[in-house]
């Protein structure tokens, strides 16, 4: 029996040290040489100050900052607790949130009409970005907000804009730490 014991626990014992110990090393080690500020969470950093990620959002509520969407990760933007709404197209609680946030917006950016995702959460509850359509109609509150000419701050959404990656993957997209990032830079506010 020890015959055949043997050799499973000495494989058992390499299979731990390769894939408990080598391999994660060698990923992390490599990401760490091959793409440093994706492996360390794509931090955006200030005079050494970290103001947040590429990748996940943040909220924003003064009048002269961009707003992100809506975030049902905890009490929002909590990414200890990433997640969507998990309410149905026809739950009546969903319903009244979004007429409540439509309304809301609507009156603070002085339009008739929003884009989905000014009204809608995503996935994670925790997206960095907006579609340019939301971007801009909440120039006009920005630009009033900070004192400068509402074209000044379009201007400054379309040359935020990402396109689709190879122009057919996704939709074009702002961030919006570093849209409001470039908005402090041009109009400090």
């Amino acid at each position: 029996m020890l015959s055949q014991l043997r050799p499973c626990l000495v494989l058992f014992a390499f299979l731990m040290f390769v894939t408990g110990i080598v391999y994660p090393f060698a990923m992390t080690g490599g990401a760490q040489l091959l793409f440093p500020s994706s492996a360390n969470g794509s931090l955006v950093v200030d005079n050494n100050v970290v103001r947040g990620s590429e990748l996940i959002g943040q909220s924003f509520a003064a009048d002269k900052y961009f707003w992100p969407r809506i975030s049902a990760a905890g009490a929002g933007y909590d990414a200890g607790a990433s997640s969507g709404a998990n309410l149905g197209p026809t739950s009546k609680k969903l319903l009244d949130r979004i007429a409540a946030d439509a309304q809301r917006l609507k009156a603070a950016d002085g339009v008739s009409s929003l884009p989905a995702d000014s009204v809608t959460s995503s996935g994670s509850g925790l997206d960095p970005d907006i579609s340019p359509a939301y971007a801009l109609i909440q120039a006009s509150r920005i630009a009033k907000a900070r004192g400068i000419p509402e074209d000044k701050v379009k201007a400054l959404v379309e040359a935020q804009v990402k396109k689709p990656v190879l122009g057919i993957f996704g939709e074009p997209r702002v961030n919006v730490l570093e849209l409001n990032r470039a908005l402090d830079a041009v109009a400090p506010g």
